[in-house]
């Protein structure tokens, strides 16, 4: 996949002003989804106030149930405690993975920082068996690094 194609069109869709910033982070994982044959679902959590919880607030794909998860539970609960990206090749492998469906395989989730502090991640299913790779994980930070520009 050609991720610097899609870096000129991230950057399109969170400078769109004219659009919400719950509009923007939609458009962006619709972006992803559709662009990037092996990501079947895109999402960003954030932290829910002061709760030590997540907070789904946009995202591309099925529905899922999980819309609340608390800090620690499943891969995107351990990000939001480790402040570090977590790339599940094998989601079977992880004794603490919260299945989202019986289809995904694989997980990236990659901590959107602002002004230093954990305030979200942006998380990806798979539909295909350990597809990220080094060239994901430095496009995701980069669409996090851009994101957190519109949420300051």
């Amino acid at each position: 996949m050609a991720f610097d194609k899609l870096r000129p069109q991230v950057e399109e869709i969170l400078n769109t002003k004219e659009l919400s910033v719950d509009n923007r982070l939609t458009q962006v994982c619709e972006l992803l989804m559709e662009t990037i044959s092996y990501y079947d679902w895109v999402g960003f959590y954030f932290k829910n106030d002061d709760k030590e919880e997540l907070k789904l607030r946009s995202f591309a794909g099925e529905p899922t149930d999980h819309e609340i998860i608390p800090f620690g539970k499943g891969i995107c609960g351990q990000v939001a405690v480790s402040n570090k990206n977590f790339v599940v090749p094998d989601v079977k492998a992880q004794n603490n993975y919260i299945a989202c469906s019986i289809y995904v395989k694989a997980e990236i989730v990659i901590p959107l920082f602002v002004n230093g502090e954990n305030i979200g991640q942006i998380d990806i299913d798979s539909h295909t068996a350990d597809p990220f790779s080094k060239e994901d994980e430095n496009f995701l930070a980069f669409v996090n690094e851009k994101v957190a520009t519109i949420l300051e």
